[in-house]
C-alpha cells in the first residue's frame, strides 16, 4: 500500500466545455472517481456539479478546496 501522504497531482478536467487543471492528493482523486461512479456520472460531470455548488457560496472556495469539502460531506 502506498502512503496517503503524497503531494498533490495535477490533472485536467473539463467544465462547461472549458479545460482547467486541478491539483488534488491521490487519495482525493480516488475518492472523486469512486463518488462519480456511485453517482453514475463521469468525473468531469461531478466536478462541474461541485463547481456550480461552490459558486453559490457567499465566499466561494477554490475548486480543489470545494472538491475536498464536497467529498468530506458526501462520504460513503
Amino acid at each position: 500500500m502506498t502512503s496517503p501522504y503524497h503531494p498533490p497531482v495535477k490533472r485536467s478536467v473539463e467544465i462547461a466545455g472549458h479545460k482547467t487543471s486541478i491539483s488534488l492528493e491521490p487519495v482525493f482523486w480516488d475518492r472523486l472517481r469512486t463518488a462519480a461512479s456511485h453517482e453514475g456520472v463521469p468525473v468531469n460531470a461531478l466536478v462541474a456539479r461541485i463547481d456550480a455548488e461552490r459558486l453559490e457560496a457567499d465566499v466561494p472556495p477554490g475548486l480543489a478546496g470545494a472538491i475536498r469539502i464536497w467529498l468530506m460531506l458526501h462520504q460513503r
